[in-house]
Formats: structure tokens, C-alpha cells, sequence
């Protein structure tokens, strides 16, 4: 039985169709306490990695979220708030500056540029006409006074033209005038307006000092309008040429100047008010440099 299988096995290798392989070498045999450990190992491994790439997948919690826009947004709030804080340290310097040029508008006279006492036409007329009557009868007597030493009248005649002459130039005279009438005489009415006139444009000169008020207090028309009027045009012009008191030679240009004074001073009320508000401000702000500081006492 042997004999046959191991002929059977050679007649099989020697057969023309048989080819021999080389085999394999054989899988060596693992350790059992590595391979456990290596296989834990892989997978913690994975497993963080897996939570690692699900951490950066999932969205971010609303406080860290929060926190991330506080960040941001304070970033973007630090430039703004210096543009914030450079802005307004030029607006109440530009304000400061208005303030101490325009300051002299509150030194203003509302009576003595109104000229409240003002004569008027009426009382003008009335003057003028009570003085063409007094010199026509002063004529009159004179006239009858000297016809009389050509004897073409009378002598009694002319002696009454010579007294009423002589009464006639006393009640002329202001003092003895004041004695039966207390109506101002047309010369006293005149000397009056000029007196008027002439402390209005010394007021008026002394307001404008040597820099000219009115053309500096122009530069706050942006809280007044009204500064912008045309009918301002030549006074602003007479200012910043330094020769408007020179120029205020009758009363409707004083009365124009007081207009534009009283406007100027609302303006700068406003413009006041705008200073303070912004000193507030900046203040609540903590603006230091921004705020203004109070000068020492001496």
C-alpha cells in the first residue's frame, strides 16, 4: 500500500502537466499583549481624531461667540472713537475761538445805539417853524425901526418897532426862552442829534476795537442766518477795513448796526450753549483733552 501511494506520488510529479510553486513562508506567530496594545492605541487615535474634526465642525457656543464680536467690535470702536474724540476737539476749539473774538458783542449799549431820544421829524418841523417865525418878526420890528429914523413913519412908531426888536431877540436867547416855554428850540433839537450821533459812533468804535467786531462775529452766521443778509454786506466789509465807526455818519447806519449786533448776540448764545453742551460731553466721555480746563485763580 505504501509502495503504490509513493509510485503514485511520482508519477504525478513526473507527469508532463505538473508544475511546482514555492510556497509561502510561514506567518510568524503574534504576541498577544502587542498586538492588544497596538490596536488600543489606533484607536484612540481615531476616536481623537474624530472629536477633534467635530469640535471644529461644530458651531460655536453663544458666549464664546459673544466674546468674539466684543472683540471685534471693540477693535472697529477704538479707531471710531479717536476720529470721535479728534472730531470734537477741532468743533470746540473752532467754538473756544468764536467765543473769545466775538466775546465784546456783550459789552453792547442797546440804549445808546437805539438813540431812544432821538428828535423826530415832527419836533424838527414844529422847532423850524417857531424859528422862521421868530426871525421874521425880529425882520419886521427891525424893519419899522429903521423907517422911522428915515422919518417915513413916525417916531412913536419906530420907538415900538425898536422895543418890540429888542424883546423879540431876548426871547431868543435860550435862557430867558426856557422862562415861558419848555419846547426845545430847532438849534437845541440839532445840537441834540449830533451828540446823539456823535456817542454812538464813539460806542461803536469801542466795539469794534482794533481787530473790527462785526466782519469776527460774521463767522457765526452757521448758528445765525441772519448774519448772511445782504443788507449786512457793506458793514461787514466797512469792519474788516477797520473804518466803519468813520463811516456811521447817520442814524439808519447805526440802526443797522445795532440790528446786526442784537443778531450776533443770539448767535452767540448758541454758539455758547453749543460749547457747553460739548464740554458735557466730553466730560461724560472722559475726553480730558477734549474738555475745557478752568483757568487758575490768582
Amino acid at each position: 500500500m505504501a509502495e503504490q501511494t509513493a509510485q503514485n506520488l511520482t508519477d504525478d510529479a513526473n507527469a508532463p502537466g505538473a508544475v511546482l510553486r514555492q510556497g509561502r513562508a510561514a506567518d510568524p506567530v503574534p504576541d498577544a499583549a502587542g498586538s492588544a496594545l497596538n490596536a488600543a492605541q489606533r484607536t484612540a487615535a481615531l476616536q481623537a481624531s474624530e472629536a477633534a474634526r467635530a469640535e471644529s465642525d461644530r458651531p460655536p457656543e453663544p458666549d464664546e461667540q459673544e466674546a468674539g464680536d466684543d472683540q471685534e467690535n471693540e477693535a472697529e470702536r477704538e479707531p471710531q472713537g479717536d476720529i470721535e474724540k479728534a472730531l470734537a476737539e477741532s468743533k470746540q476749539r473752532k467754538l473756544r475761538l468764536m467765543l473769545r473774538q466775538c466775546d465784546r458783542v456783550l459789552l453792547m449799549d442797546f440804549d445808546l445805539l437805539s438813540m431812544s431820544d432821538w428828535p423826530t421829524n415832527y419836533q424838527m418841523a414844529a422847532a423850524r417853524r417857531s424859528r422862521d417865525l421868530w426871525v421874521f418878526s425880529a425882520l419886521v420890528a427891525a424893519t419899522i425901526f429903521l423907517s422911522g429914523l428915515t422919518g417915513f413913519i413916525p417916531a412913536w412908531i419906530a420907538g415900538g418897532g425898536f422895543g418890540a426888536f429888542v424883546i423879540i431877540l431876548l426871547l431868543g436867547v435860550p435862557i430867558i426862552r426856557r422862562i415861558y416855554t419848555e419846547k426845545p428850540s430847532y438849534l437845541d433839537l440839532v445840537v441834540k442829534r449830533q451828540r446823539l450821533l456823535r456817542d454812538a459812533r464813539k460806542h461803536v468804535e469801542h466795539l469794534e476795537g482794533k481787530e473790527g467786531l462785526v466782519w469776527q462775529c460774521a463767522r457765526m452766521a452757521e448758528y445765525n442766518p441772519s448774519l448772511k443778509h445782504p443788507r449786512f454786506s457793506d458793514i461787514i466789509r466797512l469792519s474788516e477795513q477797520r473804518v466803519l465807526a468813520r463811516q456811521l455818519v447817520r442814524r439808519e447806519y447805526v440802526r443797522l448796526y445795532l440790528i446786526y449786533m442784537l443778531e450776533a448776540e443770539k448767535a452767540y448764545s448758541r454758539v455758547q450753549q453749543a460749547f457747553f453742551d460739548g464740554n458735557q460731553e466730553a466730560i461724560d466721555k472722559g475726553w480730558q483733552s477734549v474738555a475745557a480746563v478752568p483757568a487758575e485763580r490768582t
